[in-house]
């Protein structure tokens, strides 16, 4: 017995051994990235030394004397947190995602391969200024110098993925600009399904998904309001996808911005908000930084990680923020293959040769994958991206056209005024932004920063022949004669991705914009107070209220109640929405009714005619599905309503709307119980942070990769922005990736918040740890004055020469 008991107790102990050694290793790998951000440390290059002071959140505030030793130390410290999602974007940008992935991102490494990105960068390195190009080599010294001496201290993912970073270049940071530009595109996501759907359903069905610009009013460049400076004539007309969501890597799609003068303040100063929308990820895409070269500049806001400047933010003139014009900036053409000779294409009146790249992509554990592209004189063949085998379809990207979004951001550290803003800005083009304004001074203003082709909407929104060249873009508007807006009448600038501006604009911008709840909303509660303050804008950003959804839920309620027994749980539902006040808040089970029959609504309404594929194809895009619901529901009589799969019967709007009531309520008690009132929306709209890694299961039950998750309250038509995919249940990884909201009176009393943290670092205490000032809706101070930021600093780093 005793040698049964001395073997069993061996046997745990070899066990329990064998446990805390692989939790250390782990541990280990976990936490050995994690930086110091206390002490001294000597870089190669540093003249004049450095101090870094972080807060209690670990924003870096970064004193420098020179700019050569401030982006040395910005480059240095941003890899210190963000250096693991720094070469993700790389390797997005680079095409080169299957070599840690492995064969499943071939297509997409593909793809993004076709968008020439790195050689629109060497393109744009070509042009940069001297004094640009040495700061984004100290930058990249920086980098590079964490990189070497942390080579048995990386971040977890990359020695999960068995791999080491290499060297930063300028070419990186530029690549982030035409990554940026892709992510706003709306074309990419929508013409090509709508080009499927018209062949299968015909032109007649088609309007019904395309936006109605006759119910669109509100325009962010307002004629009427008579400020408006369009006057500059044109110059004659020469030529001058899922996979990246799931990674965390897209950026612009939706967003707000306001800004009040003066005379709408409590301070006698501008207040300036923004806050931009996109894919909720950790770690977060947005890194807060504050920088500081003494005697010339103090700039801060929010960097992308992999490149210094700031990109959002204010310096100690102005402040600025931007949302997505919206600009449909990508068309596609229906290609002739000579029959006789396929590396060729027709155009105009002979052929032209195929340009083609052999591209080998490296695969993880696998031999390489040589594909070839072809590129006509627009584009990539991009038919095989888009699983179209019987026809040739090319595309033309506004990301390849000539501009320089690195001088604008570069020059924004020293712009005063206006006239300086407006020549920063005449550089912005591919990631087209309506970049809104302030400054110390007491303007306001905003400018459409866009790349607009100039050619037909007629043609806009089809994939369109490629041979004739009648559909070939006719050069780009000026940015003179781009919309834009400075001190008007009303004292107020606001967008939120919606129309740009009305009929009488002479240039055909978009038809893809956001429909104009957000806008009016924010315009309403602009209009409500004489003069406004922070707490205002800090209930404005947060705001949950929809009139959309408060008007739409009394008509619901108003079609189907008469029809409902009193006693149903159908009539407990629509009861609660006839006594609905449109508040979007997590504990509201009026809400969760609203929002689950808005889905099974265009579900009954759209699935039969479409089919799975193409419904989930074209509904999933949160964009698309708005402008389809409204056109059908103020359209009684649409084709779309009669149900397919009854050929014997007829269905009509009343018939949808009581069936999709049905089946709103039948989920509802499925998957939250058989009382009303505790169909609360935050039990259904919740907010989960996923890092890339964190969709293996094991993985994240190790390195706790992924956040949540959160009950949230609003949706895609409250200010307060948290979408979802309308095919699926109602969890959202989409929203405020920032709130700002900026002070010309006294920038110490600015406010921000991101919904993660400063470190990318999963088991640092700075990961997440702004997330619940975020679903709280509480702000930080966003201070700027070296004093203030001293006494109130958690960290102190100091970087000197190293002799």
């Amino acid at each position: 017995m005793k040698m049964i008991k001395y073997g069993l107790l061996t046997l745990v102990i070899v066990a329990v051994t064998g446990m805390i050694a692989a939790w250390l290793f782990v541990h280990s790998i976990a936490t050995r990235a994690i930086p110091d951000y206390d002490g001294v440390v000597a870089l190669k290059g540093i003249t004049n030394g450095v101090t870094v002071y972080r807060d209690s959140y670990a924003i870096p505030h970064v004193f420098a004397k020179n700019e050569h030793d401030l982006y040395m130390t910005v480059g240095y410290i941003m890899a210190q947190d963000r250096l693991w999602q720094m070469d993700l974007l790389r390797r997005a940008t680079t095409g080169r995602l299957a070599e840690i992935f492995g064969e499943k991102l071939v297509e997409t490494d593909l793809f993004l391969r076709a968008l020439r990105m790195p050689e629109k960068s060497q393109m744009m390195l070509r042009r940069t200024d001297t004094r640009t190009r040495a700061m984004l080599e100290a930058f990249c010294d920086g980098v590079n110098q964490y990189i070497e001496r942390h080579t048995t201290r990386l971040p977890p993912e990359f020695v999960i993925l068995r791999y080491v970073p290499e060297q930063w270049k300028p070419e990186h940071s530029l690549n982030l600009g035409s990554f940026m530009a892709l992510d706003l595109t709306t074309a990419w996501k929508s013409e090509i399904v709508l080009d499927k759907l018209r062949r299968q359903l015909g032109e007649e069905m088609i309007l019904d998904l395309l936006p109605d610009m006759s119910r669109q009013h509100t325009v962010v460049y307002p004629a009427d309001d008579g400020t408006a400076d369009l006057s500059d004539p044109l110059p004659d007309l020469t030529d001058h996808a899922q996979v990246l969501r799931d990674l965390g890597l897209t950026i612009f799609t939706g967003s707000n911005n306001w800004a009040v003068a003066g005379t709408k303040s409590v301070t006698g100063k501008p207040i300036l908000a923004n806050d931009m929308h996109l894919g909720l990820n950790c770690p977060g895409i947005w890194y807060q930084m504050h920088q500081v070269v003494e005697g010339d500049f103090s700039v801060t806001g929010v960097v992308l990680p992999g490149q210094p400047f700031v990109i959002a933010g204010h310096n100690d003139r102005i402040a600025w923020g931007f949302t997505n014009v919206m600009v449909d900036d990508m068309d596609f053409y229906l290609e002739r293959i000579n029959p006789d000779n396929p590396s060729e294409y027709r155009y105009e009146t002979g052929w032209r040769r195929f340009e083609t790249r052999e591209e080998t992509i490296r695969v993880r554990d696998k031999d390489p994958v040589v594909h070839q592209l072809s590129f006509t004189h627009r584009g990539p063949i991009i038919s095989k991206i888009k699983q179209i085998t019987d026809r040739a379809i090319s595309m033309r990207w506004i990301g390849n056209e000539l501009s320089n979004e690195m001088r604008t951001v570069a020059l924004l550290r020293r712009v005063k005024n206006w006239k300086d803003f407006c020549n920063a800005f005449s550089t912005f083009g591919a990631t087209s932004q309506n970049v809104i304004y302030a400054d110390v001074d007491g303007n306001i203003g905003m400018y459409c920063a866009a790349l607009v082709p100039i050619r037909s909407s007629e043609h806009a929104t089809r994939i369109v022949p490629g041979w004739t060249g009648e559909c070939d873009w006719q050069g780009m508007v000026p940015h003179t004669a781009l919309p834009h807006l400075y001190n008007p009448a009303s004292g107020i600038v606001a967008s939120a991705n919606n129309r740009s501006i009305d009929d009488t604009y002479p240039h055909y911008i978009s038809r893809w914009f956001a429909p104009p709840q957000r806008i009016e909303r924010i315009r309403e509660m602009l209009a409500e107070k004489q003069t406004l303050s922070l707490d205002d804008f800090k209930k404005m950003q947060t705001d949950h209220y929809s009139k959309y959804a408060h008007t739409l839920s009394d008509e619901i309620a108003a079609l189907v109640t008469l029809s409902v027994p009193a006693p149903s749980l159908e009539r407990q539902a629509l009861d609660l929405l006839s006594a609905w006040d449109g508040m979007l808040s997590r504990p509201s089970p009026s809400a969760a009714i609203f929002e689950t029959f808005y889905c099974m609504f265009i579900r009954n309404v759209f699935a039969d005619e479409m089919g799975q594929g193409l419904f989930k194809e074209y509904f999933s895009t949160i964009l698309l599905h708005s402008h389809a619901f409204d056109n059908v529901w103020h359209d009684r009589n649409a084709a779309w309503y009669d149900n397919i799969a009854t050929p014997d019967t007829r269905e009509t709007f009343d018939d949808i709307v009581r069936q999709s009531v049905r089946d709103a309520v039948a989920y509802l008690k499925e998957t939250l119980g058989d009382d009303p009132i505790q169909w609360q929306w935050g039990r259904l709209h919740r907010l989960m942070l996923r890092h890339p890694l964190g969709e293996v299961a094991a993985l994240d039950a190790v390195f706790d990769f992924n956040r949540g998750p959160f009950e949230v309250g609003g949706s895609w038509h409250t200010v307060s922005n948290f979408s979802y995919d309308v095919t699926a249940p109602p969890e959202t990884d989409f929203g405020v990736s920032q709130r700002h909201i900026y002070s010309l009176a006294n920038w110490n009393d600015s406010l921000s918040v991101i919904p993660t943290g400063t470190s990318g670092i999963p088991a640092s205490t700075h990961y997440c740890d702004q997330t619940q000032l975020y679903l709280t809706h509480t702000y930080h101070r966003d201070l700027v004055d070296r004093k203030l930021i001293e006494k109130d600093a958690v960290y102190t780093l100091f970087i000197k020469g190293e002799k």
